[in-house]
């Protein structure tokens, strides 16, 4: 009995060793990118490209610039469409009357503009 539940704990273990070996193959490989952007697992692939692209300019802008990359990556903005909370650098803007307004997606971004769009044009 000893010897099957030692063997399960193995199995068990070796299976997430496996799920994250291969979810790190499936984001690209670059985990000290994603640390350095204070993104721990790289969920979306749009947001490696900006990530990637910020950490390129701070690199280019120097050791300020990289601290600014990493306070932005920590702010969190909230969708007004369906209120979820999304890291600055991953978040679509949209500057509207002079303010500017955060979205988690551009389905949220365009359904936003077309409730304004109708908002208008009734009232």
């Amino acid at each position: 009995m000893m010897r099957f539940l030692f063997w399960l704990v193995v199995a068990w273990w070796a299976a997430g060793v496996l799920r994250r070996v291969i979810g790190w193959m499936l984001r690209g490989g670059s985990g000290r990118e994603a640390v350095q952007n204070g993104r721990g697992g790289g969920e979306w692939a749009a947001g490696a490209e900006k990530a990637s692209e910020s950490a390129g300019a701070g690199a280019a802008a120097g050791v300020g610039a990289t601290a600014e990359n990493a306070q932005a990556s920590r702010r969190l903005v909230r969708d007004p469409v369906c209120g979820v909370h999304v890291a600055e650098f991953m978040a679509i803007p949209l500057r509207e009357n002079g303010e500017l307004k955060h979205f988690c997606s551009t389905a949220c971004r365009d359904q936003y503009l077309n409730e304004t769009k109708k908002f208008a044009a009734n009232g």
